[in-house]
């Protein structure tokens, strides 16, 4: 397991599987008062945050600090708690919901929630290393006829999930491969996707989503792992990065938050 970069070595290690490159990544640690951090976060779609108290709040400190008047919207952080956890594959943060708070809806997450924050509250006792990949690179990477699909079918990002409690019942169309009307790519990765109800195209996008998966599936045992310290955190651009972390043993639990920037529309 390879470990954090010091400060000043902001690097991207080229991981390699068959037949072509793929780029994980490593993240610069940088000091979360420190204004290089912003750059470093622009520069390679993620860094590690040090010197702040392992408390939830921290987050909103962290966010205030790379984004400054920046910064649109705020989501309400949540802590995940894992006893012996199983390996959460590699994702960008997303979610469409939206609660009804005393007859007023309220957006608690976003489809395109642009950057996200995790702190490590609790390292587990073995395992629970990190691991991230340069989304826009990976997808370049792959097959032409899988990249034309990802640009250019529209798909239900979370039908999967349909019934969920809080889910919209209309289905939340996009495709994995977008521009934001500035120009800003995202490159979704999220395992709720599904064809569209009655896609005239069902078997042929049903094949696609799954050749994706098989792609996602096969390079992510080749990223090189990095740790956390407690207190320590990862901020990942979440247009341009997929992160994930390995299984552990023992409780292990980590402070997240998503938020969307004046750069996510």
């Amino acid at each position: 397991m390879l470990r954090r970069t010091r400060r000043g070595g902001a690097r991207a290690v080229l991981a390699r599987v068959p037949d072509r490159p793929v780029t994980g990544l490593v993240p610069e640690q940088v000091d979360a008062t420190d204004p290089a951090a912003r750059r470093v976060l622009t520069e390679t779609g993620a860094v590690v945050l040090t010197g702040l108290p392992a408390v939830p709040d921290s987050l909103a400190v962290a966010a205030a600090l790379l984004f400054g008047t920046g910064l649109r919207e705020l989501y309400p952080h949540r802590t995940r708690r894992s006893v012996d956890g199983a390996v959460v594959p590699l994702h960008a943060d997303s979610f469409d919901l939206v609660v009804d708070l005393a007859g007023t809806p309220t957006r608690r997450r976003h489809p395109d929630e642009d950057h996200v924050l995790v702190m490590l509250a609790r390292q587990a006792p073995t395992g629970g290393g990190s691991f991230a990949l340069d989304a826009h690179a990976f997808t370049d990477s792959l097959p032409q006829d899988l990249r034309t699909f990802l640009a250019a079918t529209d798909v239900d990002l979370y039908g999967r999930w349909a019934g969920t409690r809080g889910l919209p019942a209309t289905p939340r169309v996009g495709r994995h491969i977008e521009y934001t009307r500035g120009g800003r790519r995202i490159t979704r990765r999220t395992d709720g996707a599904v064809p569209l109800h009655r896609d005239p195209d069902t078997e042929y996008t049903t094949a696609m989503l799954s050749r994706f998966t098989a792609e996602v599936d096969r390079v992510q045992p080749t990223l090189p792992r990095f740790t956390l310290a407690e207190g320590d955190v990862l901020a990942l651009d979440n247009y341009r990065c997929w992160h994930g972390r390995d299984p552990h043993t023992g409780e292990r639990a980590t402070h997240i938050q998503t938020l969307r920037t004046a750069d996510a529309g």
